[in-house]
């Protein structure tokens, strides 16, 4: 496997290949994350959610990653169920060819997976219980008890066995950043009480992983569970989970990034007030960058459904070419955002995305008036 992870210099390195991205604020920093702050990371990210588990899209799909790296994107992100594992090797794949070609090196990439979900590996089988018995719950990885919603564990002994399959998907002997995939799910079935003991021994188990050089950074990556309103069952406060952290890891824990949706369709993670703060209730971006967490947006174009039908005021006000830039632009211009994660499957899905990098984001002042405008 590829040793090494991404560090302060080589992601500096990668950005400085591309001046006209540099140039344009496209790389950026986190500055208020701890362990974080010296990394490059770009404000346009691969994502590989989306396409059929067969061949044709692996193909595709290493394709589009290996043109995303030479074009100024080196944060790719997946999960392990994504796919059924495909996603995975894909990236594994292009990676390893990048570096047989000497055109990208281990240092320069940041790459984050999840788990939570179970998963197939590689295409469903015929009889899915039978599978995940004899795979999990014979070997004692898995007590059926910790399942929530019939398909959901953030148990220690899960999470390790489905983080040491990600390593091997990907190739890496460390993997950039863990997230726990949609914690959320637990509150579905267990308690708050309960949801914050599953969630504080998965973090013990994180930071025993962190000291093992397999992940070196974790987080959530969340769907409802920082966007919703406090009332709801799938709500999380950061302070809490940051708080959970503090007392495995102390105040140098490695909890230290967070993904959630943003974009112009989804845009609660600014425009709701719903994250405690020792000075009052503020948004989850705000409140992130109060307690050194590097926000990530996810569906930055919503699966497609924000490339067409935009008001032209967005458009004007953002000065963009088309519905599909205006959105990338909308959310990768967000105060304290650091990446916006995109689908892209082919190859030239990144041609037309990193388009939008060339372009420095809106100003806070523009992007703000745009956003009154827009409501």
């Amino acid at each position: 496997m590829l040793q090494g992870y991404a560090t302060a210099e080589g992601t500096a390195r990668y950005r400085d290949r591309f001046p006209k991205l540099r140039d344009a604020l496209h790389f950026r920093q986190a500055r208020h994350a701890f362990g974080v702050a010296d990394l490059w990371l770009p404000s346009i990210g691969l994502g590989t959610y989306l396409g059929e588990p067969d061949d044709s899209a692996d193909t595709n799909y290493i394709q589009a990653i290996v043109a995303a790296l030479g074009s100024g994107i080196n944060m790719l992100d997946t999960a392990i169920n994504y796919r059924h594992q495909r996603s995975e090797r894909n990236i594994g794949a292009a990676l390893k060819q990048g570096i047989a070609d000497k055109s990208i090196q281990r240092d320069e990439v940041f790459i984050s997976t999840k788990a939570g979900y179970l998963s197939f590996d590689s295409n469903l089988p015929a009889d899915p219980r039978a599978y995940f018995m004899h795979e999990y719950v014979e070997p004692g990885t898995l007590d059926p008890r910790q399942i929530t919603g019939g398909m959901h564990c953030i148990a220690p002994a899960f999470l390790e066995n489905q983080i040491q399959r990600s390593r091997r998907n990907l190739g890496l002997e460390t993997i950039d950043l863990f997230y726990l995939h949609n914690p959320e799910s637990q509150l579905s079935d267990v308690d708050r009480d309960a949801f914050r003991r599953r969630v504080t021994d998965a973090f013990v188990l994180l930071e025993s992983l962190v000291t093992k050089a397999w992940i070196r950074f974790y987080g959530m990556a969340t769907w409802n569970g920082f966007r919703t309103a406090e009332s709801s069952r799938e709500y999380l406060s950061l302070r809490d989970m940051v708080e959970l952290a503090k007392t495995v890891g102390g105040t140098d824990h490695h909890f230290r990034f967070v993904q959630l949706p943003f974009s112009l369709a989804m845009p609660e993670a600014y425009t709701v007030s719903n994250q405690p703060t020792a000075d009052g209730k503020k948004s989850f971006l705000e409140a992130a960058s109060d307690l050194g967490i590097a926000a990530v947006g996810s569906a930055t174009l919503s699966q497609g459904r924000l490339t067409y039908g935009l008001s032209d005021v967005i458009r004007r006000g953002l000065a963009t070419a088309s519905d599909a830039e205006s959105a990338i632009q909308f959310s990768r211009s967000a105060p304290g955002m650091t990446t916006s994660l995109i689908g892209m499957g082919h190859a030239e899905h990144v041609t037309e995305n990193i388009r939008v990098g060339i372009r420095k984001p809106a100003d806070d002042e523009a992007w703000q008036r745009l956003f009154r405008r827009a409501s």
